[in-house]
């Protein structure tokens, strides 16, 4: 669903921050360390994993019947830039996680408005965009708060809760690595090559998640029996830094080669005169998407961090836990039935799913109303500042 037109050095992701951000509020990892970890990751992730070819207006909202005109196409490539950016970059001066997929959305379609007017816009396929806001949080929320109640019930009200959780840390391992590796073999481009089909998939997923479950056990029996005893949440910590590890280098093999589109949009008109549906990336563009991700996260990551990691609710290394299996479980099952989802939306929705399993007096709906309002004027904000920025650069160009 990314509309690849931004490259990410000029827009903080905030599907790449969000990703980092319930670790950081359940103390597993710090800031500085999030910042970090996502930032490599995430380059190692677009350089060696994520695909050498882009679409130039992803997923069909915008016919690239737009695209015939290479002056046009070159004034559209920069207006979406702009726009996402300057909407991205208020979003994140105000602390609040919007989703870099829908701003590129929004700029596409006002880029589209302009150059071809509403007939070149599909609908239809906008539509899922605006039912993603709806089901992908909720979904996530589902999934978050149940996970959460069974850790409560199997491990956290038990007689001796770091036992139960070293006795159980096979399957809840397990099923985060489930997760994990049914994602890369049907998300990452390098898994897509693979074709390995569903139930194939579903079988080596099984196998290595049984495998990493007893072997992660191993390890935490050893290294806390070198430390000595703690708690269940020191156990889940070690856990979720895994997972958010493995969010940060899928999501950017997933998604910089799209969001890197308008550089090799204007690179393919400067080059040949010409661009289609579909252009190669070369490698050179793709590390630079990547650094470009880490500097942004750099500078201002923390910002939307401290939101979805504290504000909305208090995080445990549990309750992480429970929002990073639920964001990922959203997005792959969404990946999987066609509809376009957004991390952030689905890490927003697992943040409230475990502050709700406490009560909701333990939410923030002041926080959380100020970022849904925020989600429903991302695409029209991005598409007016898109359309405007177009006008000008028609002006003078």
């Amino acid at each position: 669903m990314r509309a690849s037109v931004i490259p990410r050095q000029k827009v903080v992701n905030k599907d790449k921050i969000s990703c980092g951000a319930s670790a950081v509020g359940a103390k597993a990892i710090t800031i500085r360390q999030a910042v970090f970890i996502a930032g490599i990751l995430n380059v190692v992730g677009a350089t060696f994993i994520g695909s050498h070819v882009t679409n130039t207006i992803r997923k069909g909202i915008v016919s690239t019947d737009i695209l015939a005109d290479p002056n046009l196409a070159l004034i559209g490539a920069l207006s979406a830039l702009l726009a996402s950016a300057l909407w991205v970059s208020f979003a994140t001066w105000k602390s609040l996680p919007v989703s870099t997929t829908h701003s590129i959305v929004g700029a596409m379609i006002g880029f589209g408005i302009m150059a071809g007017g509403f007939s070149v816009i599909n609908w239809a396929k906008l539509g899922a965009v605006v039912l993603s806001w709806i089901i992908s949080p909720a979904f996530s929320l589902v999934i978050a708060y149940c996970m959460f109640k069974i850790i409560i019930l199997v491990i956290l009200s038990q007689k001796d809760p770091f036992e139960q959780a070293l006795t159980l840390s096979p399957f809840f391992i397990g099923i985060a690595c489930f997760i994990v590796v049914l994602s890369f073999l049907f998300k990452t481009p390098l898994g897509k090559k693979l074709s390995l089909g569903t139930p194939m998939a579903l079988v080596i997923a099984m196998i290595l998640a049984a495998l990493l479950g007893l072997l992660g056990m191993k390890l935490l029996r050893y290294f806390f029996r070198k430390s000595g005893r703690k708690g269940a949440e020191d156990i889940f910590r070690r856990i979720q830094i895994g997972t958010s590890c493995y969010v940060a280098l899928a999501q950017g093999a997933n998604d910089v080669a799209n969001a890197i589109g308008p550089l090799a949009v204007i690179y393919f008109l400067v080059n040949t005169g010409s661009v289609g549906a579909t252009v190669p990336v070369p490698i050179f563009l793709l590390l630079f998407g990547g650094v470009g991700i880490a500097f942004g996260i750099y500078m201002a990551g923390y910002r939307v961090m401290d939101t979805l990691g504290t504000r909305i609710t208090t995080l445990s290394n549990t309750r992480g836990f429970s929002v990073d299996f639920a964001a990922a479980t959203t997005v792959l099952i969404a990946s999987k039935i066609g509809l376009p989802v957004s991390t952030t939306h689905a890490a927003v929705g697992g943040v409230m799913g475990v502050g709700l399993a406490r009560g909701l007096e333990a939410v923030n709906f002041r926080i959380v109303l100020k970022i849904t309002v925020y989600w429903l004027l991302t695409v029209p904000a991005a598409a007016l500042t898109s359309m405007c920025i177009f006008k000008i650069l028609q002006f003078f160009l």
